[in-house]
């Protein structure tokens, strides 16, 4: 990927990850004092870490990170940002990164209510194709929605400001968004009664029940959906079928637990599933080892990173 060539562009860029810089310490992502964002630093590559997107815009400022989704590979870096449309169980890992050069980042949890009612306000657009990438696409960065991004994290200097001027510069980000090459897929997800509005809500109910046996047909009726168009359009958002989303959400929580204390037969019980061995299968086509022994390594490399 080739960063965009505009001075300018760059400058703000730099500017972008000095902020980012001056904020974070150790290596890690942090809250800040703005609600919905967070930032980055990572003084080295990263194994992968599974975990869920939720609907947000990840910004990098310095390096490159890589997300898995069903096998497909995102990859964003200085020139590029991902926007996340819908929840998206996702395996992701930094690419670049070094003590010299460290990969610093942004991610903006979209406040899904204001896009809706900016939606309203800014009224209809020139009509445009229906999205046909799943609800995790990356886009080139333009110069307005760097800028804003900018003049958010430029906020955490004045943190007496924030609570005024934050949502301000939300709703411009947002704008930007709803307005650029994307904004299809965000209409789609604020749009009442969309087919991404059911299939987010479909992937809400999974979430809070993801250790319960799953029935397409009752799913397909909570989403007011047949069951072919149900799987139709949740596999083109989601890039897996509902058993799959559903299998992943159990065995993250699954590893979970396991990470704090519970055994895998405890682990694999409490997420739903009845057989230790089928537990075991799914789990090992996930991580790629076995329960216990992929929690071995897992505390391993904690143990390394904080040596």
């Amino acid at each position: 990927m080739i960063p965009c060539p505009d001075p300018l562009f760059a400058e703000h860029r730099k500017e972008l990850a000095a902020r980012i810089a001056r904020f974070t310490g150790a290596p890690g992502t942090r809250d800040t004092l703005i609600p919905h964002l967070r930032i980055s630093r990572f003084d080295a590559p990263t194994e992968c870490h599974n975990g869920i997107y939720e609907p947000s815009l990840a910004f990098v400022a310095q390096g490159a990170k890589e997300v898995l989704l069903a096998g497909s590979s995102y990859v964003y870096d200085e020139a590029h940002y991902l926007l996340t449309a819908i929840d998206l169980p996702v395996a992701s890992r930094v690419r670049q990164a070094s003590v010299q050069r460290p990969y610093l980042s942004l991610s903006l949890s979209l406040d899904l209510r204001q896009a809706g009612e900016l939606m309203a306000e800014i009224g209809p657009t020139p009509a445009q194709a229906a999205p046909d990438a799943p609800g995790l696409t990356v886009s080139q960065v333009a110069a307005p929605l760097l800028d804003a991004v900018l003049h958010l994290v430029g906020l955490l200097a004045t943190p007496l400001a924030i609570p005024i001027l934050a949502p301000l510069v939300e709703r411009e980000i947002l704008y930007h968004l709803l307005t650029g090459p994307q904004g299809a897929r965000l209409r789609q997800l604020v749009t009442r009664d969309s087919q991404t509005q059911r299939i987010a809500k479909v992937i809400a109910w999974l979430r809070r029940n993801y250790a319960r046996p799953l029935r397409i047909e009752a799913l397909a009726h909570e989403a007011n959906m047949s069951v072919s168009s149900l799987q139709h359009h949740f596999r083109h958002l989601a890039a897996m079928s509902p058993l799959q989303f559903q299998k992943q959400l159990r065995l993250q929580e699954a590893r979970r637990l396991m990470l704090t204390g519970a055994d895998a037969a405890d682990a694999g019980h409490l997420v739903g599933y009845e057989s230790p061995s089928h537990f075991s299968r799914d789990y090992r086509r996930l991580y790629g080892a076995p329960p216990l022994r992929d929690v071995a390594g897992m505390r391993n490399l904690g143990r390394a990173a904080g040596a």
